[in-house]
Formats: C-alpha cells, sequence, structure tokens
C-alpha cells in the first residue's frame, strides 16, 4: 500500500508520518507495517545472524535497516527507483550498518547465495503476481523461504480504479489465486496472518495525520498531499469495510519451478 508519498518534503513527510505511529513503531517504513510486525514476520521467516536476506522493493529501506540492526543478517536491498537508494545507501552509512543496495527494476532478481527473500507491503503494485512469484522460487534453495504482505480481495472495478490515485500500481489478488499461484511455482506456506484490524488501524491514524496537516494549511494544501489523504480514506474504507484483507506469509521453497 505504498504510494510516492516523496512527493511532500522528506522531512515533513517524515514528521507526519513519525506522529501516526506509537513510540518506537516507527522507523522510516512507506507502508502501515510496524516496527514490531517487521520484526516479526523477519523471525518467523528465519532471518537471523548468518542468513542472507534479499529485500525487493526496499524503497528507503527503513525495514531493511531496522531487520539489519535488530537480526544481525547480510542484508541486500534493491529498487527501481535511484533516489530512494541513495536515501538507503546514506542512512545505512550513518548507522554504521553493513547493508548493502543495488538499483534494478525487478523481476529479474538478482542471484546469488539466498535464505530469505522480503517483499513488504508492494506485491499490490505488481499486476503479474505469477512472474514475481515464479522468479523468486527461482531464486531461492529448496528450504529457502520469502516473507511477503499482500493485499486480498477481488480486482479493483472501474469505479474504484477512478477513485484511487496511482490505480496502476493496485492490483489486489483473491486469496485462490494465490494460494493456486504459490502451489504451481513449489511454495508451500509455513506460517499466515491477517493483519486487516492493525493495519486499518493504522491507516486511520495516518488519515488524521494528513488531514490535520491539510486543515493548517487551509487553501495551499499540496496537491500531493491531496491525493495521499485520498487513497489513505480508500484503503480505510476497504479494509474496515473488508473489501480487501491484508494478509502476511511466510513460505517455502520445496521444489523446481
Amino acid at each position: 500500500m505504498r504510494t510516492d508519498e516523496r512527493a511532500l518534503p522528506d522531512e515533513a513527510l517524515w514528521l507526519m508520518r513519525a506522529s501516526a505511529f506509537a513510540a518506537g513503531e516507527f522507523v522510516g517504513q512507506e507502508s502501515f507495517m510496524t516496527a514490531g510486525e517487521i520484526l516479526a514476520l523477519a523471525r518467523r521467516a528465519g532471518v537471523g545472524p548468518g542468513a542472507s536476506v534479499l529485500d525487493v522493493c526496499c524503497g528507503v529501506a527503513g525495514p531493511g535497516l531496522l531487520i539489519t540492526r535488530e537480526l544481525g543478517c547480510t542484508y541486500l536491498g534493491v529498487d527501481a527507483n535511484p533516489a530512494s537508494v541513495a536515501v538507503a545507501r546514506d542512512r545505512a552509512r550513518a548507522a554504521g550498518l553493513a547493508a548493502r543496495f543495488v538499483v534494478a527494476r525487478i523481476p529479474p532478481l538478482p542471484r546469488g547465495r539466498l535464505d530469505v527473500v522480503l517483499l513488504l507491503e508492494t506485491m499490490l503494485a505488481f499486476r503479474d503476481k505469477q512472474s514475481v512469484l515464479r522468479e523468486v522460487a527461482s531464486a531461492l534453495p529448496v528450504g529457502g523461504r520469502f516473507a511477503f504482505t499482500v493485499e486480498e480481495g477481488a480486482p479493483l472495478t472501474d469505479a474504484e480504479r477512478s477513485r484511487m490515485p496511482d490505480a496502476d500500481t493496485v492490483w489486489p489478488i483473491p486469496l485462490p489465486e494465490l494460494l493456486s499461484a504459490l502451489e504451481a511455482v513449489g511454495l508451500r506456506i509455513r506460517w499466515q496472518a491477517d493483519s486487516s484490524r492493525s493495519h486499518a488501524a493504522t491507516v486511520d491514524a495516518v488519515v488524521e495525520t494528513y488531514a490535520a496537516a491539510a486543515r493548517r494549511a487551509g487553501g495551499a494544501v499540496p496537491g500531493s498531499l491531496v491525493e495521499l489523504l485520498a487513497s489513505h480514506r480508500l484503503w480505510s474504507d476497504w479494509l474496515h469495510g473488508g473489501r480487501v484483507r491484508k494478509l502476511a506469509f511466510v513460505v517455502e521453497r520445496i521444489g523446481s519451478t
């Protein structure tokens, strides 16, 4: 559920988003996951000292740097946005973390020894999820894990697309279709959870923060803030109403793709 929030000044956006999270739960993530949820999912996937982790669509790597610092893994972040990767590298350097980053479009995935692939809050943006899953499966050894979050639900209608900013990056998937796609590429579910309620609460807190900023701005509300409010309010409605569910998975490579 990420949008191009960096259209706002970075510092202003950081402060607004940080104020919407409970103490210690904001680590620069561009999503609705809390720091606790990020670490819990990574641990369930077996991330720890000695584990080799590939973080796909890492953005500015708030979650990636948290995982690297707290769990002691070997970390490589990949993102197609050079500006995001530059920010991630600067933050890693400032924190004294040996995280590495590559600018690349996904798929394909970088090759090399991997224990865990992460795709946090970005599966939504891929219309062709089968290709993504096939690429992940081919990059993992048997026993390797893939931890990801996904928006489960029917495809958006034309009317819903007309209301959602950046609708070309919003592709929910029905659960039966997702399960079939995982099985087809040799990925077996080890763990799953429904995070809809907690993420709805986070969305609501972010909406209130953005709305307060819009009220303070009066007639000078940035267009990017208007779009953020519109998209986040839709996510709030959809999560509360069950139009979409937010699911987290850890799956394991069990065979050939």
